[in-house]
């Protein structure tokens, strides 16, 4: 197996830049999840990992080749699309060896393979079916199989769970987090859904407008973002913005109807801030007066209250036990200084004291 670098990569269709000058290391064996919402580029920048889209400028790599001008057959590559890609009237097995058998390759060589394949993503009792016999999440399993049996250096995923519903979506994270594990090969996956992202990245890629905005652990992330937007991105719900003012050292947040001791530096004395508080550390106070609830979400262990602030900022917050806020309800927030996120109202950069 192998790791992928990339070095200055750009891409361009005519004069228009979409991907501009990524820089990145993913290490032989991760998991790693490119994010960001619809048209970040990360379906573009993972199609020029594979070969399918040209690199206009830069430099790529997978282990110690130069794969930049190389054709997709030549890099050592196996993509796994949102769409399941089957021939109808193949069987499940025949599905899984057909690339095989087309560049030559010996029969029990074929066998030998798609019965390790078989047996990794448990499909042994659809090996005679064909597609229209299957459900959704057992047609992905099929075409996860095809691309074990070529012994690729680096699985890409391109939104692979966006046609299933929420309960496969749920079964086949598991499936591919288990065949990550088992197989231990270097697996690059674009996703839009940061639940999928935080759930099985070893390294998320929060990109944005053809830019990466931050790379780390999917928790380094949650717990300590750049800027805000990926701030608001990861985690769910999203987290709240509000405006706050600095002034001798602390911020005064109106919306929330709070003041925090000792969180900003001088350099922003009399400037405003915005704020940020996650729904999961926010406390609900039944006996306070400065929000009144307009909607509980009950999900049973726990419910989000969403709040409307004397100012007209709308806030999340996230409530568990038996005793849950009602509609209309007025309702105070309390949360620790040391859970707030400040950002630059300019630059939307993380204030970091």
């Amino acid at each position: 197996m192998s790791g992928v670098t990339l070095n200055n990569v750009i891409k361009r269709y005519g004069e228009v830049q979409v991907i501009h000058g990524i820089d990145l290391q993913i290490e032989d064996g991760e998991f790693c999840v490119f994010v960001g919402p619809s048209g970040c580029g990360k379906s573009t920048l993972l199609r020029m990992v594979a070969g399918l889209e040209e690199t206009t400028e830069g430099s790529m790599q997978i282990g110690t080749r130069d794969v930049t001008r190389m054709d997709p057959s030549e890099r050592g590559v196996a993509m796994v699309f949102q769409t399941y890609a089957l021939y109808p009237h193949m069987t499940v097995k025949d599905n899984m060896g057909f690339g095989l058998k087309m560049n030559g390759h010996p029969k029990a060589e074929i066998a030998e393979k798609v019965a390790e394949a078989t047996r990794i993503l448990k499909l042994e009792q659809y090996l005679d079916r064909k597609p229209a016999a299957l459900s959704g999440g057992q047609r992905q399993r099929v075409s996860i199989g095809r691309a074990i049996v070529r012994g690729p250096e680096v699985f890409l995923f391109d939104e692979p769970l966006s046609n299933l519903d929420a309960e496969l979506r749920v079964e086949m994270r598991v499936e591919i987090a288990r065949l990550h594990k088992e197989i231990g090969a270097t697996m690059i996956y674009v996703t839009h859904d940061q639940v999928e992202a935080m759930t099985l990245a070893d390294k998320i890629v929060v990109l944005r407008a053809g830019n990466i905005e931050q790379v780390g652990p999917p928790m380094d992330l949650y717990r300590d973002p750049d800027n805000k937007f990926v701030a608001g991105f990861i985690g769910s719900p999203a987290m709240n913005f509000l405006e706050g003012v600095a002034n001798g050292g602390t911020v005064t947040v109106p919306g929330a109807g709070a003041r925090f001791e000792g969180v900003i530096g001088a350099a922003y004395n009399g400037k405003k801030v915005i704020v940020g508080m996650r729904p999961e550390h926010l406390r609900v106070d039944p006996d306070g007066d400065t929000h009144s609830v307009d909607l509980t979400e009950s999900l049973g262990g726990v419910s989000y209250v969403y709040l409307m602030s004397d100012t007209g900022e709308r806030i999340v917050a996230e409530e568990r036990g038996d005793q849950r806020s009602v509609e209309g309800a007025r309702v105070g927030l309390s949360i620790e200084p040391s859970r707030i996120f400040l950002f630059d109202v300019e630059n939307e950069q993380r204030i970091r004291g």
